[in-house]
């Protein structure tokens, strides 16, 4: 990609209420990020990178937001998600929830699903216990390795 075509595309997102742009053609894929610390990315082409700075009212709303320590790790075993996708704790929108905290769990029982690409992929208890935590909520983006549940 061309830088013109590149210097078009960051004023675009900097003027623009869209936080996050990515544009992948055959020489590559570029992703341009409003306002936030340059996250890692893993792709099977060449990425490039733009972090664009937020405007000032932006930046000061995020910052508040941003601020709070982050939490101490929870006690017990953490089910962690194995891809990128959405969140879900039932099979279908009015289903049951797979568990519920409290709930006992067996090693290699289905405790929700995850989305990725159009495809549902049931996610299994890694280990037997109960659940005392669900820290992600129905419908919400996961990150590959982010906790889902605590089991102890």
């Amino acid at each position: 990609m061309d830088l013109r075509k590149l210097k078009t595309l960051i004023d675009l997102v900097s003027e623009s209420n869209v936080s996050e742009l990515e544009i992948t053609e055959a020489e590559g894929k570029v992703r341009i990020v409003k306002g936030g610390p340059v996250q890692q990315m893993v792709a099977a082409a060449p990425v490039q990178q733009v972090a664009v700075p937020a405007a000032a009212p932006a930046a000061a709303a995020a910052a508040p937001a941003a601020a709070p320590a982050a939490p101490a790790a929870p006690a017990g075993h953490a089910v962690k998600s194995p891809m990128v996708g959405t969140f879900y704790r039932a099979s279908s929108p009015g289903a049951k929830s797979f568990v519920e905290i409290g709930s006992q769990v067996k090693e290699g029982e289905t405790i929700c699903i995850i989305e990725a690409m159009k495809i549902l992929n049931e996610i299994e208890a890694d280990k037997s216990g109960t659940v005392t935590q669900i820290l992600i909520e129905n419908g919400q983006p996961v990150e590959y390795g982010q906790p889902l549940f605590i089991i102890e």
